[in-house]
Formats: C-alpha cells, sequence, structure tokens
C-alpha cells in the first residue's frame, strides 16, 4: 500500500508541476485582444485558462492529501534506529594489540651490527 501510494504521490507531483508550467501569466493575453486567433484554440479563447486553473486545484488539493496520508503512514512505522534504547546488553570486548602489531620504529633490530 505504502509503495503505491508513493508512486502515485509522484505522478501527482510531476503532472502538478506541468500544469503549472503550462499555464500562462495574467499579462499573456494581451496578445488575444489583438486578434492573434485566441478564439480557433480547442478550448476557445478563455477555455484553457479554466481548465487548467481547475486541474492544478484538484491536483494541489491531492498532492496535500497525499502528503499527510504518506505522513501519517510513515510516522507509525518503528523504525531499526532505535536498539540504541537497551542498556543492558553486554558491551563489546574490547582486545589488547597483539605483541607483532608494535610499529616498526618502537622494535629493535637483531640482525644490524653495532
Amino acid at each position: 500500500m505504502f509503495e503505491v501510494l508513493i508512486v502515485v504521490y509522484i505522478i501527482v507531483a510531476v503532472a502538478l508541476i506541468g500544469f503549472i508550467l503550462i499555464q500562462q501569466g495574467k499579462g499573456a493575453d494581451m496578445g488575444a485582444s489583438f486578434g492573434s486567433g485566441g478564439s480557433g484554440t480547442v478550448f476557445g479563447s478563455s477555455g484553457a485558462g479554466n481548465f487548467l486553473t481547475k486541474t492544478t486545484t484538484v491536483l494541489a488539493t491531492l498532492f496535500f492529501v497525499l502528503c499527510l496520508v504518506l505522513g501519517g503512514i510513515t510516522a507509525k512505522q518503528k523504525h531499526e534506529g532505535e536498539s540504541w534504547n537497551d542498556l543492558e546488553a553486554p558491551a563489546a570486548e574490547t582486545l589488547a594489540p597483539a605483541a607483532e602489531d608494535v610499529p616498526a620504529a618502537d622494535q629493535t633490530p637483531t640482525d644490524v651490527p653495532q
């Protein structure tokens, strides 16, 4: 269920970004008032603006609802990293270094004549 909601969340987010980028700004209607052929479009002269605005509103609402649902699901999951709270477990033993682990500078050479 969680994975399906994540996929839907990503699809809604990408669609929301796309619909926001497709929309025109407030000053973009100046060309339509001078006869730039705005009435020959698929949605008419103002139909695309209403369609894009309504679609963006629906996608934004769906996006926020999915955010809240996914946040609620994630908050109820138990995390694996909380095992450090158990202080009754024995500590790991530390081993002393072996004699051959001593650095070479501290050893005296035995086969070099003095």
